[in-house]
């Protein structure tokens, strides 16, 4: 069952080499852009890594930008910071809004000197400034795209240097979103909950397009033209800048690589600079026979430029990923990629970046693992709701073969004051220049979502979309029934296929291309929210079926999986509302309606929608594609007698029990919808006859066993077996085989879980799971004891490790939180943390109190338990086992 190898190759691990496992990752390994680009060994470009060690402060302090302010008693955190831990369950405006203060204290490099430095914020959320050594040098509104700030010339060589920073992510209706949290579908959450980078170069230099104010400039941009399976023509734009006080003279250079290192080209460009200004050089290249970027292929070449003197000597470059493709809406034939109409219906979802606990505040790791749960799951695409997401989302879908909606940020809310709707077109014309090299941007989403906006604005939008992208496969989407709706080439609306209710598309225009931007969440009205997509993890079995069962092909009329591929082509597809649980401001429940918890622990849609994926797919970083069968029935004393799988595969044979009579399920031949439609065996699970071949000591001849078939082969197979005595707990780093950064900001989810003595997990178990840790890492949020101990929900229980800022192995514990003779036996995880990718930037002391600091447990303090005393536990134990076969023997006798 391939596309739950990486699950249960880690159980069955567990299971044989308890109580100790080491999970080590693969070696392949994501990469991350830092300030937009990626690193290049001796170009005079370097990249220092400004998240560690920041003292930080809830509320306002006067005077605390000054250099000489007292922070000695403040906390140390590392960035991304999200200003708190919240509870898994944190909706309804439990989270803090107000001022914060950080303060970075640091040296600086004696290499630095003569050189330009910038200080890279991936986001501050809200209203922010920045001091540098008590010069305010930044003033920024707004939190959800760069801010950048040249210190070069305010560092101090001679001492200690602070950077402080003030934010502030109260209610603010001066810039967007605008609209009150309380009345808002999100939360805000807030501080430094995006990545910062030191970036430190020449004084001639390809500039940030984030910082330079250039109208489709700053920076690097590269486009595409005449795109075909035969040519492509690249053309590349960048702007450089130089403030060395001389004139410069010399050259811009741009070579292109595939996958394999080969030079596809090398082109050269005459380069003049003049003091203090910036020119822009523009070079067009024609790449013959190019592998063209796609979902299913998501081909990236590296394109290497550099700024070179006259004598050849590299003076600054990068690289920037790129992926050569099409992208054209062609009205009523919808869309079309790489110069042909797609074969499919684009299926994905709508994704806030919040996770369980720490809010925004995401480390790179947790939104590549984002990412690639979803490609597994067969989506192609997601809208990033209601805002740009963090960098490393992005380039993950990139990687991945993830298209991209993205959205400015916004929800339901303008404000007619001038000031508003400038911050509005700022924040859409630093989204593009931010993302416009994304192989994965499908769609630009610039205007307000659900807004009544003025229909000026809807023009004056898609005229700034035109400035900042001036060529070919820039697109733009809009609701169907917004004003100025005319100026968009995409209408996001419901299918048509019959009119009234939910699908209110029935006249369309021949012209425009169609999509439904949000579907599935059904609620009986929008204050109480209750709906039967909304199904907690946590509620079990059959919630999660209903919620399946509604997102695939309910008994009611509404847009569903089916419903979107019943369709003409020129209504193109749909994104789920939503990915993931997620919290919310405006109502006291979490939104339950995710494919997966907040902690990204997959419900029973996830593995429906697994079951919608081609049974053959190209794409060699989805390593868990292919065929698949998956039985959502777990044999439990509540489980339905009607047997629900999931599958793509074109017939399963479902057997119940040794000796039983095979059930077959066989696709039917061209038809319409979804492309695997939910299969339901019924009447196949008999709770007493497994209670009868149990009592006969035939445990291992009740189970449920489903095989995929394709050709007539066996493909795929899935096998159930009902839990029994909860004997012991399992314990796995979700980690999607990403190796743990020692960077002081890196994180992984470790679950644990209650099971069997064969390692079949124990759903119905309401027992709570302490967690321990030991070595150069911390359990998140241990202080705060609402994560751990932490409850078993549905069979598990999961906490986060963050790294520290010494590479080594972390050692976690579970068990359970009562212990006695018959309690659960614990179960010991190894996760080994690898060096930081860039320099850590901090003061030594700071550092030092930062980087594996955090809640230690009482175990680590008293010390590991010796071999000796773990073999007397083991063997008490046993004796209690003996003891309690004698008990089970008399009730039989009895009964």
């Amino acid at each position: 069952m391939r596309h739950l190898s990486t699950y249960w190759r880690v159980v069955w691990v567990c299971l044989f080499l308890l109580p100790i496992t080491v999970f080590y990752a693969a070696d392949y390994q994501p990469s991350f852009s830092t300030a937009g680009f990626y690193s290049l060994p001796n170009t005079g470009r370097e990249v220092y890594d400004m998240n560690p060690a920041w003292r930080f402060y809830k509320g306002d302090v006067p005077g605390a930008e000054q250099l000489g302010f007292d922070d000695g008693d403040w906390e140390i955190v590392s960035l991304p910071n999200g200003i708190e831990y919240l509870p898994a369950e944190a909706s309804g405006c439990i989270n803090y809004q107000g001022a914060v203060w950080y303060r970075k204290h640091f040296t600086a490099d004696g290499s630095w000197k003569g050189k330009q430095l910038f200080l890279h914020f991936e986001a501050i959320m809200g209203k922010s400034k920045v001091w540098v050594n008590g010069r305010l040098l930044k003033e920024h509104f707004g939190g959800f795209l760069p801010v950048v700030v040249d210190v070069a010339p305010f560092l101090n060589y001679d001492g200690d240097n602070v950077i402080a920073v003030w934010a502030d992510n109260s209610d603010d209706i001066s810039y967007p979103p605008g609209k009150a949290q309380d009345a808002l579908d999100f939360a805000y959450f807030g501080g430094i909950y995006r990545d910062c980078w030191l970036v430190v170069h020449n004084r001639v230099f390809i500039t940030d397009s984030n910082y330079e104010d250039e109208t489709a400039g700053g920076g690097l941009f590269v486009s595409f033209d005449k795109v075909s399976e035969e040519s492509a023509l690249v053309r590349m734009k960048s702007h450089v800048r130089n403030l060395s006080g001389a004139s410069f003279s010399g050259r811009i250079v741009y070579e292109l690589f595939d996958k394999e290192g080969k030079r596809v080209f090398s082109k050269e460009r005459p380069l003049v600079v003049k003091d203090g200004k910036a020119d822009e050089s523009f070079c067009e290249v024609t790449v013959r026979y190019p592998h063209l970027w796609s979902p299913d292929s998501p081909y990236l070449y590296r394109l290497h430029v550099y700024v070179k003197e006259r004598s050849g000597r590299v003076v600054d470059g990068y690289c920037q990923r790129i992926g050569i493709r099409s992208i054209e809406f062609k009205g009523k034939d919808g869309f079309w990629l790489n110069g042909a109409p797609y074969p499919y219906p684009l299926i994905g979802a709508n994704r806030h970046q919040d996770f369980a606990v720490i809010g925004n505040a995401l480390p790179n790791s947790l939104h590549w693992r984002d990412a690639k749960k979803l490609r597994d799951a067969g989506l192609r695409v997601i809208r990033n709701a209601h805002y740009p997401q963090d960098p490393a989302f992005m380039d993950a879908c990139d990687e991945l073969g993830l298209f991209v909606i993205v959205n400015t940020p916004g929800w339901q809310f303008w404000n007619d004051d001038p000031i508003f709707g400038q911050r509005v077109y700022d924040d859409i014309r630093n989204m593009v220049r931010r993302d416009r090299n994304h192989a994965s941007v499908w769609l630009w989403e610039p205007i307000l979502n659900e807004t009544w906006y003025p229909e000026d604005f809807a023009r004056n939008v898609a005229d700034i979309l035109k400035e900042e992208y001036p060529y070919p496969y820039c697109y733009a989407g809009c609701d169907a029934t917004a004003r100025g709706k005319e100026y968009f080439p995409v209408h996001f609306t419901h299918p048509a296929i019959g009119g009234g209710g939910a699908f209110n598309a029935e006249n369309l225009n021949p012209q425009i291309s169609y999509f439904t931007r949000e579907w599935g969440d059904n609620v009986d009205n929008w204050n109480s929210h209750n709906s039967p997509s909304r199904a907690s993890r946590a509620w079990g079995e059959y919630p999660m079926l209903v919620q399946a069962q509604g997102y695939a092909k309910p008994d009611y009329r509404y847009t569903c999986y089916d419903v979107l591929y019943r369709t003409s082509r020129q209504h193109m597809g749909g994104c789920l509302w939503h990915s993931f649980d997620h919290q919310r401001g405006y109502h006291p429940d979490p939104f339950y309606g995710g494919i997966m918890d907040a902690f990204r622990q997959p419900k029973l849609s996830y593995y429906m929608f697994c079951a919608q994926r081609p049974v053959e797919v190209n794409g060699d970083l989805i390593a868990d594609s292919g065929p698949m069968v998956y039985i959502a029935n777990y044999m439990t004393p509540f489980s339905p007698k009607d047997v629900t799988v999931y599958s793509n595969c074109d017939e399963v044979r479902l057997t119940c029990c040794k000796g039983g009579k095979p059930h077959v399920y066989r696709k039917s031949e061209g038809a319409a919808g979804m492309p695997s439609p939910v299969i339901v065996f019924e009447n196949v699970f008999d709770v007493m006859h497994d209670k009868k071949l149990s009592r006969q000591g035939k445990d291992d001849e009740s189970y449920l066993l489903a095989e995929g078939l394709v050709d007539g082969k066996v493909v795929a197979t899935h096998k159930v077996y009902p839990a029994r005595r909860p004997s012991k707990l399992l314990l796995w780093a979700d980690d999607e085989r990403v190796r743990m950064r020692a960077n002081g900001s890196d994180m992984v989810t470790v679950v644990a879980a209650v099971a069997d003595e064969n390692g079949n997990i124990k759903r119905l178990n309401n027992g709570e799971v302490r967690f321990e840790i030991e070595g150069p890492g911390v359990l998140v949020a241990d202080v705060e004891t609402f994560t751990n101990p932490c409850p078993v929900r549905w069979g598990t229980a999961p906490v986060l490790v963050k790294s520290g800022t010494t590479p080594g192995e972390i050692r976690v514990r579970a068990s359970v939180l009562w212990q006695g003779k018959h309690t659960p036996v614990s179960a010991e995880l190894v996760i080994r943390s690898f060096p930081a990718d860039y320099p850590l930037v901090a003061n030594e002391d700071d550092l030092d109190k930062s980087g594996d600091s955090g809640c230690r447990s009482e175990r680590q303090e008293k010390g590991t338990a010796s071999d000796y005393e773990k073999r007397i536990r083991e063997l008490q134990r046993e004796v209690s086992r003996l003891k309690l076969r004698e008990v089970e023997r008399q009730q039989e006798d009895f009964e």
